[in-house]
């Protein structure tokens, strides 16, 4: 990696404990392995405090809400720290404008006020502050002096909740930022007509952990004991799911059992789809029982609406399916995602043809199949995102300070 020895603080909109697995969080993961990075989580608010406190996960951070508190959360990895950030004042809820901006500014001086501490405390400075997908706090970084300030877009602001005040906060942090990073071509295509300095690098897979599905030791999950063939999805169920596709393929596959796995957004799920009987919703797992789980599945999906939303989406999972070595069922929501996988997806845009690609599928399992899988996973691997991340934060840094030096 060409960025080491640097301080970097990510401010990310999952929090450590999430129930699945995040660009967010694995970016921090990757580049600790050569730069001390510290983690500040999404900051609970007091809805969230109450509703949470006696959770695991607020347990979990009893003491730590503190706004004198400054222990960090060490992890598995030496050079990543997790920060959890002071409660703040519940504002959604506020009509976009004067007040709710006020309000917003409360909450990030107490946050800055927290974070100020940390710095003096384990001696962070002349840092690189990436907001991971944050947008709820764009003007945080003007509170310090980084040496460098990056915004990671990863997805389009579409539930009411982000979009909100997202908007308007989203477009100022992309206006202030000096590097843009952007998890597909549609949104590359639309920030970078607000900061030239904006790049596309899409999401990729943790090979090492996808590929234990193919580990004769790895066993298959209890949860996929279902009757076969399985066909599976693992991930968030929730709003850009096509329901209404999946409903007819299911009922014109009576003979298999679709597999939702992960953590389900009941607003967003028709009763009618989850009344069919050949339907089975497992709930969520640990990412660290994906390989037992995704080894059950005989064809793994990506079963994603097509529409102006979903251009913009790279998801983690098709490379995580691929690197599992797993045939791979997709609806055509972005033509971009064929360009990095050749021949080795289905793409399909209604029901007839997804449910024909899905029958293909079962029977195109060869080994040779399986190494063409592997092969694209290969080349998208997180290792190799995170490469080019730092290299553009390097080239960028090198950038600002020949500018430095030129006016001084």
């Amino acid at each position: 990696m060409i960025l080491n020895g640097k301080q970097i603080v990510i401010f990310g909109l999952p929090r450590l404990d999430s129930q699945i697995e995040s660009t967010n969080y694995t970016t921090a993961k990757y580049l600790a392995k050569t730069n001390k990075v510290f983690y500040v989580e999404n900051p609970y608010t007091i809805k969230d405090y109450f509703k949470l406190k006696n959770s695991p996960a607020g347990q979990r951070r009893k003491g730590l809400f503190s706004i004198f508190n400054t222990d960090v959360i060490e992890t598995e990895l030496p050079g990543l720290s997790v920060i959890v950030p002071p409660v703040l004042l519940s504002i959604n809820f506020l009509p976009e404008g004067a007040i709710f901006r006020a309000a917003l500014k409360v909450n990030e001086v107490l946050l800055a006020f927290k974070l100020k501490r940390f710095w003096r405390k384990y001696a962070v400075k002349d840092f690189i502050f990436i907001n991971s997908f944050n947008f709820h706090y764009p003007a945080l970084a003007s509170y310090f002096k980084p040496v460098l300030e990056v915004y990671h877009s990863l997805d389009p602001l579409i539930l009411p909740f982000d979009s909100k005040h997202g908007l308007i906060s989203e477009e100022y942090l992309i206006k202030r930022s000096d590097i843009v990073l952007c998890s597909s071509k549609a949104l590359y295509e639309e920030k970078i007509k607000i900061n030239p300095n904006t790049f596309f690098v899409p999401n990729a897979a943790d090979l090492t952990h996808s590929m234990k599905v193919l580990d004769p030791q790895t066993q298959v999950s209890k949860l996929l004991d279902v009757p076969k063939p399985a066909i599976g999805y693992f991930g968030a169920i929730e709003r850009r799911i096509d329901y209404a596709m999946l409903a007819k393929v299911a009922k014109l596959n009576t003979d298999k059992t679709f597999v939702f796995v992960g953590p389900v957004s009941e607003e967003f799920v028709p009763e009618d789809f989850k009344s069919l009987k050949n339907v089975k919703f497992t709930g969520p797992v640990p990412y660290s029982e994906m390989p037992s789980v995704v080894k059950g599945f005989d064809v793994a999906l990506i079963p994603f609406k097509k529409d102006d939303v979903s251009r913009t989406i790279f998801p983690l999972k098709l490379f995580e399916y691929l690197g599992a070595g797993k045939p791979v069922v997709c609806t055509d929501f972005n033509p971009d995602l064929a360009e990095f996988t050749g021949d080795t997806v289905r793409f399909s845009s209604d029901a007839d043809g997804f449910s024909k690609a899905i029958n293909e599928a079962l029977l195109d399992n060869s080994p040779s199949e399986v190494e063409k899988r592997l092969a694209v996973a290969s080349a998208n691997t997180w290792g190799r995102r995170i490469d080019e991340i730092a290299e553009i934060l390097f080239n960028a840094l090198k950038k600002k300070s020949v500018r430095v030096a030129e006016s001084g």
